[in-house]
């Protein structure tokens, strides 16, 4: 449960390898969260966030999570909630894919809509239920500015978090009133490992800036949080924007 200045006491991290996971874990220990559970496949980079988590102060517990492995969540997840509440969890998890290479190979696309879509589905599923039966509790998903229109450079990630996107608002609004809190997270093109050696786009941000947001919203409550805000104001025109337009400035 929160303490009594109403910070979480308990992480429950789904792909907790990634960069802006790490961050947000990071911010939250600092703010008196003393319970961490990673869930993500074995990795060194995992071992490596449990360990400096530990260091900072944290119990930390590591789980062998697959987000592709539609199958086991119940269970994985299952067994996580059972060794007692969870506060707040974030789903992070997520692959960027290669557009060119995907595009002539449907099975490749197919995977990263597998983790990107489906698995997100499911855990998020699994998740929320537990939530509910607890009483209380926040959802973070981690989707992306990518999801609000579709470019021609990245239409197969980008239709993955629209779908992300459309399913976290939807959930959200299903868990209205029952003391479960989902907040949905619109960063822009995030500097850091999975986006190295792609040029940076305008509005970029970072794994600490978007940690710093998510923080935030979750001490507000937010239903909807922009990295960096200025995104909120610039979709709707780029979402409205007619379609020959759109294509000769997001390439």
């Amino acid at each position: 449960m929160k303490n009594a200045l109403g910070q979480p006491q308990t992480l429950l991290v789904l792909g907790g390898s990634s960069e802006i996971a790490l961050a947000t874990a990071r911010r939250l220990v600092s703010e008196r969260t003393r319970r961490v559970h990673l869930a993500g496949r074995p990795s060194p980079a995992l071992t490596a966030a449990a360990e400096e988590l530990t260091t900072l102060g944290a119990v930390v517990s590591v789980h062998d999570f697959d987000a592709g492995a539609v199958e086991t969540h119940e269970d994985v997840l299952g067994k996580i909630f059972a060794e007692g509440d969870i506060d707040v969890v974030l789903l992070a998890f997520g692959v960027l894919g290669n557009q060119q290479h995907d595009e002539q190979n449907p099975l490749a696309a197919a995977a990263v809509a597998q983790v990107n879509y489906v698995g997100a589905v499911t855990s998020g599923l699994v998740s929320a239920a537990a939530l509910r039966r607890q009483g209380h509790g926040s959802l973070i998903v981690l989707s992306s500015v990518a999801g609000q229109r579709a470019r021609r450079a990245n239409f197969i990630y980008g239709s993955t978090k629209a779908g992300l996107d459309a399913f976290a608002q939807g959930l959200g609004d299903s868990l209205h009133g029952t003391g479960v809190h989902v907040m949905v997270v619109r960063p822009g093109f995030v500097r850091g490992r999975m986006t190295k050696g792609l040029p940076a786009a305008p509005m970029s941000t970072t794994p600490v800036a978007v940690a710093v947001a998510i923080v935030a919203g979750l001490r507000r409550e937010s239903e909807t949080v922009w990295v960096p805000g200025p995104l909120g104001a610039v979709m709707p025109v780029l979402q409205h924007l007619p379609r020959s337009l759109f294509r000769r400035i997001s390439r």
